[in-house]
Parts: structure tokens; sequence; C-alpha cells
């Protein structure tokens, strides 16, 4: 098992920038892929963005490609969410979470471990 603790979420203006940070421990974190997920009030989650945990490749949905960059630090059982360019349409509460599956990991049901959650608010 591992547990996972985001941190980093706030209010920034439309435009600017926010990284957000998922912490682990109680595991190995290198034998995880990591993903980002997100959910707005009445909204369904949506994933965001996988580093796998082989050769950390990563993906992300179209929404925010170019725009925002996973990353992950092995040694520091950490994974990384940097966010540019940042648009109203990108507030919700992020949430990263552990998979023991390889590779484009793009649903929640693939996720066994899940992270409390950051709130992002994006102002207009």
């Amino acid at each position: 098992q591992v547990q996972l603790v985001e941190s980093g979420g706030g209010l920034v203006q439309a435009g600017g920038s926010l990284r957000l940070s998922c912490a682990a421990s109680g595991g190995t974190f290198s034998s995880y892929t990591m993903g980002w997920f997100r959910q707005a009030p009445g909204k369904e989650r949506e994933w965001i963005a996988t580093i796998a945990k082989t050769d950390s490749s990563t993906y992300y949905t179209d929404s925010v490609k170019d725009r925002f960059t996973i990353s992950r630090d092995n040694a520091r059982n950490t994974v990384y969410l940097q966010m540019n360019s940042l648009k109203p349409g990108d507030t919700a509460v992020y949430s990263c979470a552990a998979s023991r599956l390889v590779g484009y990991v793009d649903h929640a049901r693939h996720y066994a471990y899940w992270g409390q959650g950051t709130q992002v608010t994006v102002a207009s």
C-alpha cells in the first residue's frame, strides 16, 4: 500500500502557473505508475496525465497537453504537475493516484491508491 498527499493548490489568475506535488509514503514509489485527475463541482472526474513506472513515459489528455507537465522524482517519492497558462476551466480538485499497471493508464478504475486532493481555482 501507499499513502499519497497532494499540496500546492491555490488561487491563481488566468494565465498563471502552479506546481502541484504529491508525496508518497508506505510503498515502493518507483513501482507505481502515477496519475493526476481532476474533478470540478457537478462534473465527472477527469483523467489528465500519467507518468509510467517503467521508463517515465508521459501521457496527457488533449485539454492540458502543451500546458501541463507531469514529472516524478523517485529519490524523493514525489510526483509533480506543473500547470502553465491556466484557464478558468482548469478550476477543480486535483488528485494524484498510484497504479500497479504499466504505461498508458488513463482511467480511475486502474488506480488503487488516491490522495485527498488539492483545490485549484483559476480566476478570470
